[in-house]
């Protein structure tokens, strides 16, 4: 039989948000309330830098329709950071503000840093002897946690780039002869999802409607090659629509644009450029127009073209770490499972948070085409049911209206805490 844990709860967001991240929150918000063993429910402000500086809000006392409105709120409603836990004092600091708020349960909704963060935290608890159940929250658009079949976030990321390319196509249509290249660049550090999920922008019936050509982390790229299909392309084609992701890396593997100067937290290289790049290539190289454009923070705020299904199972997700932190569960975080038969479904479980933490997972080789810049069916099949529903929106004088939370700050037990630099 479980051993019943009694104390307050503690969740907080991390990384970049997506548009459906609230959506979790307000998963686990919602399942918290339904269980007498958390009695408090807390929110940390900016992820663990604001849990650092005993920032937290009390979330039990927002009202029923700020809870609800997060489902289509996009951003951190609490807030997000970068901020890498490095010392042993950061570590400590975290275990005394539990203690001082006698957090038990700890949800954290992030990456693949976020989920080592919380597994390192939970290991110094027991270390401690500190009774303390950490269930991470899958969150990336970028959809490369392993041992999930794919994260809250993505869908909707996906399906707001392929609506924009069908309009971006639609306004190339009308000004390519056949010397026109529109370049779209997206998100996707190591892995290339997100540039994938831009084939379903392409018309079941026209196989060579845009996107013509997609640009992938797990393929090598080749100017020479780039050059020899954008030529083909328009040979056939008023105009030739390019998606690259933002972390394309040349035959050596490196990154074909980024800012060596620049790092976060974590080591990462900033990226940004290659669609300029691309760009520049074909500007240089035939005799055509090219133009590029940077979705940037834009995709993964799109609320206005979420996916219902993401929606649906970002709170899913939240609700499923409440429950199997108070079943006794700990050290996991929650994954998506999908059902086997024709219809699609999709259920919850767990998996170790040291599986997660630090791991990415590639777009199987399979889903590409030969070509290397287009993907087949079973990519389709895969991602066409992640992006069905749209999230209703209220408006009001022709302008979306997104929520705020109060947050009403818990009262400080500890002193002042200085962050590393």
């Amino acid at each position: 039989m479980t051993e019943i844990l009694n104390g307050n709860c503690l969740v907080a967001q991390s990384g970049g948000p997506t548009s459906v991240i609230n959506s979790s929150l307000a998963g686990v918000i919602t399942e918290a309330l339904n269980h007498e063993c958390i009695e408090e429910i807390y929110g940390g402000l900016n992820g663990v830098q604001g849990i650092l500086q005993e920032q937290l809000v009390d979330l039990a006392s927002e009202t029923q329709q700020n809870i609800r409105g997060l489902r289509y709120t996009p951003g951190a409603a609490l807030g997000t950071c970068r901020y890498k836990l490095k010392s042993e004092a950061d570590f400590e600091r975290v275990l005394q503000v539990f203690e001082a708020h006698n957090i038990r349960f700890f949800f954290y909704a992030g990456g693949n840093d976020s989920q080592d963060t919380a597994d390192k935290i939970s290991k110094l608890a027991q270390k401690k002897g500190y009774a303390l159940r950490v269930i991470g929250v899958p969150k990336t658009i970028d959809n490369d946690l392993v041992t999930t079949d794919h994260t809250p976030g993505y869908g909707s990321v996906i399906k707001h780039i392929s609506t924009t390319i069908r309009e971006v196509a639609c306004d190339n249509s009308g000004m390519g002869q056949h010397d026109l290249v529109q370049v779209v660049e997206v998100m996707g550090r190591s892995a290339g999802w997100i540039a994938a999920g831009a084939s379903l922008a392409k018309y079941k019936d026209d196989p060579n409607s845009a996107p013509h050509l997609i640009y992938l982390p797990e393929v090598p790229f080749s100017k020479e090659k780039y050059i020899e299909d954008v030529t083909r392309v328009l040979k056939k084609e008023k105009f030739c629509l390019v998606v690259v992701g933002e972390g394309l890396v040349d035959a050596d593997g490196n990154y074909v644009s980024t800012d060596s100067t620049s790092a976060d937290a974590f080591g990462h290289s900033q990226l940004g450029g290659a669609g300029e790049y691309l760009r520049s290539l074909a500007e240089e190289n035939l005799s055509v127009k090219a133009r590029s454009i940077k979705l940037g923070m834009a995709q993964r705020a799109a609320v206005n073209c979420a996916s219902k299904a993401d929606s649906d199972e970002a709170f899913m997700a939240g609700q499923a770490a409440v429950k199997a932190a108070v079943e006794g569960k700990t050290d996991q975080m929650v994954i998506l499972v999908r059902g086997e038969g024709d219809t699609y479904a999709c259920e919850t479980a767990l998996a170790p948070l040291s599986e997660i933490a630090n791991g990415v997972k590639l777009l199987p080789e399979s889903w590409i085409n030969e070509d290397g810049v287009s993907m087949n069916y079973n990519f389709i099949k895969y991602a066409l049911p992640l992006i069905q529903g749209e999230v209703e929106v209220p408006f009001e004088n022709g302008m979306p209206q997104y929520i705020e939370l109060k947050k009403i700050y818990a009262d400080k037990q500890l002193p002042a805490y200085t962050l590393n630099s």
